[in-house]
């Protein structure tokens, strides 16, 4: 029987060096295109590379007295033309979509004060960063309609591409899919002393899939693998940025709950790859391709020098679910004019600190269930997620080497570790590749792989949870929580 399972099986069809294919797009929406059309009437197909890419705002802080940046974001919902001619509701922090961008620096705390005027609970979780648990924005620490919440963060970390979004519990999914998410830039002085790209030549940008009906709303099915088919870059279908013919750094965030994102250029032209979750590798990573499972951040340099002006490079995906047409491209970068470049990518980015010697080790297992049943459920270890029970205890101070598996035949899973930044060890008993060499908070796992790494609980004390960060997946069960005594 053809099942939605089967069928994302099918788009994760590999070749024998492991690797997604634009094969894999082709097959797979000849049976599943009826499934996912069949709940309501979709959208009309969207013509490539006729929106600009929107930039998100930069917050201004309300206060930047006592060392302290403070800000204030109202959590509401808006309208907003993400299709054209049509205005779509979306939820919004500050009426953004996606949400305004924190700019912050390691060593300077940030306040962040948010007010709930939408109808339901919320939570807010900057993913990736070091914070006490009352600023974690945990599943059950929610704030209800018309109360304000403030998060306080230390920044006592370095650099990193951090991004914040909802973690309401089973409200999470649909929450950041309706458009609750945002970047949160963490910068220090070794990322500045770096003559990287910068300034206007540094680019925020989120990439994520959505599903319309035809009047342009979103419609979110959970676990809806296969009818997410539009790709959005900053909330716009796939669209066109302008460039100069010099070096820009691109800070790549995949914001989708499920969608994992195989990014090359059309002409398969290098991509640097200078970072990830938790800021700048060791040193570049060039390739012609990179992965990006949901949640995942990349940092990478693209140097247009190397194109004349008129040129029209499209950045493309080479994994479904999805047609060619549908998933294939995800925006186009139009070289327009020459410019000057002081820019240079130096051969060594950073020094990551020695790791120390492991005090223990555990094993995490995340299934989820295959049945082709109406009700499927996600399992840590078994077990679905309970806020009244705490799955794992580490003693403060500690560095453990988790073994992290997904014994799924089809589904791909991925595992993010709230409060640290974790080091990939191994993935499938082999040395994890260089773009893995850096900071990660969240780590790819396709079915049958085993990832291990290693993390260091030594900033704060409380619980905090660990889970699958597609999204879907956490919010049915496949979370488990983690206490720091």
């Amino acid at each position: 029987m053809v099942t939605r399972r089967s069928l994302l099986g099918a788009a994760l069809a590999t070749t024998g060096a492991g690797l997604f294919t634009g094969a894999a797009l082709t097959p797979l929406l000849a049976a599943g295109g009826a499934r996912a059309a069949g709940a309501a009437p979709a959208a009309p197909a969207v013509e490539p590379f006729r929106v600009p890419l929107p930039l998100p705002p930069v917050l201004a802080p309300l206060s930047t007295s006592g060392g302290t940046d403070t800000y204030a974001i109202t959590l509401r919902r808006t309208r907003k033309e993400i299709l054209p001619g049509l205005q779509t509701e979306v939820l919004t922090y500050n009426g953004h979509f996606p949400g305004p961008t924190i700019r912050a620096r390691s060593g300077r705390p940030v306040v962040v004060r948010h007010r709930n005027a939408l109808d339901m609970p919320a939570s807010v979780h900057l993913h990736g960063a070091s914070v006490p648990p009352e600023s974690d924005g945990a599943p059950m620490d929610t704030f209800a309609p018309g109360t304000t919440r403030t998060y306080t963060y230390p920044n006592r970390q370095p650099h990193a591409s951090l991004w914040y979004h909802d973690h309401a519990h089973h409200m999470e999914s649909e929450h950041v899919y309706r458009g609750l998410s945002g970047s949160y830039l963490l910068t220090d002085g070794t990322e500045q002393a770096l003559p990287l790209p910068s300034g206007a030549y540094d680019i925020p940008i989120a990439l994520r899939d959505a599903r319309f009906d035809e009047a342009g709303q979103l419609v979110y099915v959970m676990d809806d693998a296969l009818g997410r088919t539009t790709l959005l870059a900053n909330g716009k279908p796939y669209p066109y940025l302008e460039v100069a013919a010099r070096k820009y750094r691109f800070r790549l965030l995949n914001s989708s709950n499920l969608r994992f994102f195989r990014l090359r250029l059309a002409d398969g032209g290098e991509i640097t790859q200078i970072g990830s979750d938790g800021g700048l590798l060791p040193r570049p990573h060039t390739t012609d391709a990179l992965w990006l499972s949901p949640a995942e951040r990349a940092d990478v340099v693209i140097d247009f020098s190397r194109y004349p002006v008129g040129t029209k490079l499209v950045l493309e995906n080479t994994v479904g679910p999805g047609t060619p047409e549908q998933t294939g491209h995800v925006l186009r970068f139009d070289v327009v004019r020459t410019a000057s470049d002081p820019s240079r990518v130096p051969s060594v980015l950073r020094t990551l600190p020695p790791l120390p010697a492991a005090t223990g080790a555990r094993t995490v297992e995340l299934r989820m269930d295959e049945d082709g049943g109406a009700a499927p459920k996600g399992y840590i270890d078994g077990k679905v997620y309970d806020p009244d029970r705490v799955d794992t205890v580490v003693r403060h101070g500690s560095s453990e080497i988790w073994t992290i598996t997904n014994p799924n035949t089809v589904m791909p899973h991925n595992f993010h570790l709230h409060l640290v930044q974790f080091r990939v060890l191994e993935r499938n008993g082999q040395a994890p590749d260089p773009s893995e060499s850096g900071l990660k908070d969240t780590v790819r796992l396709l079915p049958g792989e085993t990832v291990k790494v290693q993390a260091t609980f030594d900033t704060y004390r409380g619980t905090y949870v660990y889970h699958c960060h597609l999204l879907d997946h956490s919010a049915m069960g496949m979370m488990a929580q983690l206490r720091i005594n």
